[in-house]
């Protein structure tokens, strides 16, 4: 056995980015093991136990291997093998019946974060850009938290992640960060090291609640109500910055008009959080100055979720945090990375369009597959198994079901998404292809290199793509880009924060620290706002998640610890890590108030159908609120259904959002 050690960085949709360290039999080009890179400043020597189990992912028995025609009937998952010229030419061939007698906006690709890697996750939209088909609205899961802080901040970044140890008090807010954001934990240990509180509010105690000093439950969708409370005990108390208020934000006066109308006693009684709480935590957040909130994308999915994540996100900027070591907030530092995207993804071929293609919205693709008019004909699906993830699981798999509907879908496992394909096409991993990655937890660019040859014939999701652009006569040059052409134009900007970051430079190291200043202190300054200040105005609104009569539990799907969405759910040992089948968490009062035992089976109905699911009693999440954590594969279900069953299409308040935590729900004796 002759054993390579090689840097990689994982490509999955996490704010950590991990640099790992790869383990490779060359002789069997075998994954052997994967380990955190120890020179990694966040990695720090430690992946999380998702990513360890990698090397069954990379080399499962329902990973395809080899281009496969369906046979038999949508739904069935019966494929034959077919050798990639004729897979390719068969696609080609059926893309110009559709374009020929529906135009090219009956072409829809589905795609989402199933890797971060520039190329393969954003560039592949060239090809569906330069034939002109519908455009995909990538919304379910960042849009409505990007539009909340633009709307206050502009700049999309906040607290270096590496200054966390210097912050006094920390609200986690709306974040399971030791489920999904692991690498923060040592931060947050060594700012309790020097001194930190740590809170964390979450409508569920879950592992982060028992790693902080408090946890302080919510009512789901109840985020802006609280942020409200505590903004006015501040000002009450005297105890926010006037001069930076005076200085650097506008619309503060409105904003505390709104924040007045919030008193302790009425936020309780919308939030749960007991009155002598929100005034404690309000006095707190303001005493410590170096207040920091890390905050995640959960809370934004309600029908409320932009606005309530910008009740919070402004809380910094009324006590003056942002001037203090470790103060201020954290959504995501993905607006950092000021790269050159003229062309990627075709973005150039956007715009310069006379009239934009037809929008589909992601979050709606239920809808879209099924009453949208004129049909789509043709659907791509990489980087996202939307039989599960999406809401409405009813509609999309009648909608896949469609054999009007042309499908093809790339992929390294054969999922759900799958069993409706026309054709499945094998996928690289991040492995086997090379790719440029960003992050949106730290400040670290990073460069793969392939490092293994691919398993048996997959291929990467760009190749197919140029290889279908060929056939079709495509004469858009960018199509035809390799990885370092790309990550070149990328690369190819004045911003003094990448200056001297080189293609060869990030081959060389792997990964590199953007040109950020050790101690930089957004918000201080300027914002990229209209105002070039941070805009309380206007106030935000108070958009409840509310149960109804019939249906008087809200359910949650967060996260799971062994589940990254969908990805890892086939997994054997991480599915019995997370319990062998997905249970619900339920209130002891709510499981009285509806007949439900510990260990029993329940069915699980909302407006939009059933489910069964086996009932865990548990004190865990707050009362009138049930929990199922992860995005299950629908075959460890007792029913063989997956949650999005329950699952709505409605919006959020901005950024046309998903809003997976506000589905009201009740729980039913089965037959």
């Amino acid at each position: 056995m002759t054993v390579r050690k090689a840097r990689v960085t994982c490509p999955l949709d996490c704010p950590d980015a991990c640099s790992l360290i790869a383990s490779i039999d060359e002789e069997s080009n075998t994954l052997l093991k994967i380990e955190g890179d120890p020179h990694h400043p966040i990695t720090q020597g430690f992946a999380c136990v998702k990513t360890y189990r990698y090397p069954e992912r990379n080399h499962h028995p329902l990973r395809p291997l080899y281009p496969l025609r369906r046979v038999g009937k949508k739904g069935e998952g019966r494929f034959e093998r077919v050798s990639w010229e004729t897979a390719l030419d068969e696609i080609a061939g059926r893309l110009r019946e559709v374009i020929g007698a529906h135009g090219p906006e009956a072409v829809l690709p589905y795609h989402y974060a199933g890797t971060m890697g520039l190329m393969q996750y954003e560039h592949s939209l060239t090809f569906f850009r330069a034939l002109g088909a519908s455009e995909l609205q990538t919304t379910i899961c960042a849009t409505a938290g990007r539009e909340a802080w633009v709307r206050s901040y502009g700049d999309r970044y906040g607290v270096d992640p590496e200054d966390v140890p210097q912050a006094r008090f920390i609200l986690l807010w709306g974040i399971n960060s030791l489920h999904t954001h692991t690498h923060l934990t040592p931060f947050l240990k060594k700012a309790r090291q020097n001194g930190a509180r740590i809170v964390h509010i979450d409508p569920y105690e879950n592992l982060t609640s028992r790693f902080a000093d408090e946890h302080i439950k919510i009512r789901p969708g109840s985020d802006a109500a609280l942020a409200y409370g505590m903004a006015r005990a501040i000002v009450k108390a005297g105890l926010h910055d006037r001069a930076y208020i005076a200085r650097m934000t506008t619309g503060f006066e409105a904003f505390m008009q709104v924040a007045e109308e919030w008193t302790p006693q009425r936020v309780e009684a919308v939030t749960g959080v007991a009155a002598e709480t929100v005034e404690r935590l309000a006095l707190e957040f303001a005493q410590a100055r170096a207040s920091l909130i890390r905050t995640s994308y959960g809370l934004t999915r309600h029908p409320g979720g932009a606005s309530a994540l910008r009740a919070v996100i402004l809380l910094p900027a009324i006590t003056g945090a942002w001037q203090y070591p470790g103060g201020g907030a954290l959504l995501t530092t993905s607006g950092a990375f000021a790269l050159n995207r003229r062309y990627l993804g075709g973005a150039h071929l956007l715009a310069a369009r006379p009239t934009p293609p037809r929008q589909v919205n992601m979050t709606q693709i239920g809808s879209a597959l099924t009453a949208l008019e004129p049909p789509i004909r043709a659907l791509f699906v990489f980087n996202s198994n939307p039989a599960v993830v999406a809401p409405r699981s009813d509609l999309v798999q009648k909608g896949l079901q469609r054999e009007d509907l042309f499908t093809v879908v790339l992929e390294q496992a054969l999922t759900e998404t799958t069993r409706y394909a026309d054709y499945v096409l094998p996928a690289t991993t991040f492995l086997e292809h090379p790719d440029l990655y960003t992050a949106y937890g730290h400040y670290y660019l990073s460069w793969n290199e392939a490092v293994m040859p691919p398993q048996g014939e997959a291929r990467p999701n760009t190749w197919v793509f140029a290889e279908l652009g060929q056939r079709l006569g495509l004469e858009e040059p960018t199509l035809y880009w390799d990885a370092e052409t790309l990550a070149r134009s990328l690369l190819d900007t004045d911003h003094p924060w990448l200056k001297g970051i080189t293609l060869e430079r990030l081959k060389a190291e792997g990964f590199l620290r953007l040109n950020i200043p050790r101690g930089f202190q957004p918000f201080t300054e300027r914002a990229c706002t209209p105002s070039g200040k941070v805009q309380f105005d206007p106030p935000p609104q108070v958009i409840l998640t509310e149960p109804t009569p019939e249906f008087p539990l809200i359910l949650m799907t967060p996260p799971a610890k062994h589940f990254l969405n969908s990805t890892y759910g086939h997994i054997e040992r991480l599915v019995q890590g997370e319990g062998g089948e997905p249970t619900l968490l339920v209130h002891p009062e709510d499981a009285r108030a509806f007949g439900a035992l510990d260990g029993a089976q329940m069915r699980v109905r909302s407006q939009h159908g059933s489910v069964v699911r086996r009932v865990r009693v548990s004190e865990a999440p707050i009362r009138g609120t049930v929990v199922l954590e992860g995005t299950w594969w629908e075959k460890p279900a007792p029913d063989g259904k997956g949650i999005n069953w329950l699952t709505g299409e409605h919006l959020t308040d901005m950024g046309e959002g998903s809003t997976f935590h506000s589905n009201p729900v009740r729980l039913e004796a089965l037959d």
